[in-house]
């Protein structure tokens, strides 16, 4: 079919890109044509995302694209983090600002919830792990409150969809973003409404999830116009950023691999055909969300790499102003496993005062905080290297088969001091690449959706054959077995 120009939007929980994909030959060459940070905003003291600036961005980088490609544009692919959403009147109207993850409404409302359906239900009906963000959560947090846009609402729209809709008039949701609820039953991948209806969450607003590589529609004819370009159609790829990141994972043939989507989270698991939902799945709260192929996604959550994150921006709010480049050089000099933290512990989930609040944890635990800047990043790195270790043995648990190789795709593949602690407290051999995971698969499944591309297979080999792996062995054994009991011994407690 020749020559295929498709653009990715990925958008991140503290940037967005806007990328164009030239698949050419078996091979895809990529081209950040348009950067731009995602600054969120706190309203009536609620945090928000603020979409007015996000779409307008999008448009720009479309804008971009339009005007500087020669030759035809074939698609156009969102994707974004999970669980949020926004809420469409019956007339079009967007019913306010999308509310961010991280408001504190959410809180204490997995215990409300349990309180009229227990959490082994709706965990087996719908496999997805508790966590307080989770959009079950964040209606009930709207039920509770009384809030008047549900009652305005026709249609619920999740990140990525909603954007969809902005672009094209066309409500659809994908099936890879509406996993990620923990509404979707997930055998059956359709809304658990029995479930839902227990709890009192207004149903009604749910459409039927398509699969991902589903052409939602054209541009609008008013995009159109303002971004100087044609009727491109706007494909649902995997909409959550975490299923178009495992479709690039370069993987071939036997079952004996896991991957690790890096960047503010880590996303670790395994590729299946079917959930799995047991008791040992949900005592170690691991999730089947959904995956591009209608493949299954069993991970776990991890907390990945925002506390760094939120370590360099208190600094730099500080007037200490560190790349990721120097921190990462920093924590390789200071001294190993002086002190460790659950990465997942709660109060690390919000904002603000990371540095104080590692340093409180280390405290509590009876461990000497760390102090100074490497110290407390390379507290960071061997805690995530840690809890990585744990996750792999859990899942070769409930699989009951080992895994020998770990694929880290992503952006924090590119902190080479992580990827060989994470070789080396697991064990296993690490396998780098691709950095732009997220935007290849989404671009890639578009190319499916256009019968460029045939399948997950088709879609690998592509990969495989256009980007560079780094290898990573491990070593050290001994010393990361003896980190390993302590971080068991802290999380006792």
């Amino acid at each position: 079919m020749g020559t295929q120009r498709l653009v990715a939007f990925d958008l991140g929980a503290e940037s967005g890109r806007a990328i164009l994909g030239t698949l050419t030959g078996g091979k895809l060459k990529l081209d950040v044509r348009h950067r731009f940070s995602n600054t969120p905003v706190r309203l009536n003291g609620h945090l928000h995302w603020n979409l007015p600036s996000l779409f307008a961005e999008l448009k720009i980088g479309l804008g971009k694209i339009a005007s500087e490609s020669r030759a035809a544009l074939h698609g156009i692919g969102i994707d974004t983090w999970g669980v949020d959403f926004g809420l469409v009147a019956k007339n079009g109207e967007l019913l306010g600002l999308p509310y961010h993850y991280r408001d504190g409404r959410n809180e204490g409302m997995p215990q409300k919830a349990f309180a009229k359906v227990s959490r082994q239900e709706i965990f087996g009906v719908t496999g997805i792990q508790v966590m307080q963000i989770n959009t079950l959560y964040q209606l009930m947090a709207m039920k509770l409150d009384r809030s008047p846009l549900l009652e305005a609402a026709q249609t619920l729209l999740f990140t990525p969809d909603l954007l969809n809709y902005l672009f094209t008039g066309q409500r659809v949701t994908e099936y890879s973003i509406a996993s990620t609820s923990q509404m979707l039953d997930a055998a059956k991948k359709q809304w658990a409404k029995p479930l839902l209806e227990k709890l009192g969450l207004p149903t009604r607003l749910l459409q039927r999830p398509v699969p991902s590589g589903t052409v939602v529609g054209p541009l609008r004819g008013d995009i159109q116009e303002e971004c100087g370009c044609g009727p491109i159609p706007v494909i649902a790829p995997g909409g959550h950023d975490t299923a178009s990141a495992v479709a690039a994972v370069p993987a071939q043939g036997a079952n004996d691999w896991c991957y690790i989507s890096s960047g503010t989270w880590s996303l670790m698991g395994v590729e299946l055909d079917r959930p799995v939902i047991n008791e040992l799945s949900q005592k170690y709260n691991f999730t089947n969300e959904g995956g591009v192929g209608g493949k299954i996604r069993f991970l776990k959550n991890i907390m990945g790499l925002w506390l760094v994150q939120e370590c360099r921006r208190h600094w730099l709010a500080q007037g200490d102003e560190y790349d990721y480049a120097t921190l990462t050089n920093l924590a390789d000099k200071a001294q190993p496993f002086a002190a460790l933290v659950d990465v997942d512990d709660a109060p690390f989930l919000s904002p603000g005062q990371m540095p104080e609040k590692i340093a409180r944890y280390c405290r509590q635990s009876r461990q000497k905080a760390p102090q100074n800047v490497g110290a407390t990043v390379r507290c960071c790195l061997e805690s995530l290297a840690l809890t990585y270790r744990n996750t792999v043995q859990r899942l070769e648990e409930m699989l009951g088969r080992s895994l020998q190789v770990i694929h880290i795709v992503g952006g924090g593949g590119q902190n080479e001091l992580l990827n060989q602690m994470t070789a080396d407290a697991c064990g296993k051999t690490v396998l780098a690449g691709p950095v732009e995971a997220t935007s290849i698969g989404n671009i890639l499944t578009q190319a499916m959706a256009l019968g460029v591309l045939s399948d997950l297979a088709d879609i690998r080999k592509v990969v495989r054959a256009s980007f560079p792996l780094k290898t990573y062995e491990p070593k050290n054994a001994a010393a990361w077995a003896e980190a390993a009991a302590r971080m068991h011994s802290l999380q006792q407690h």
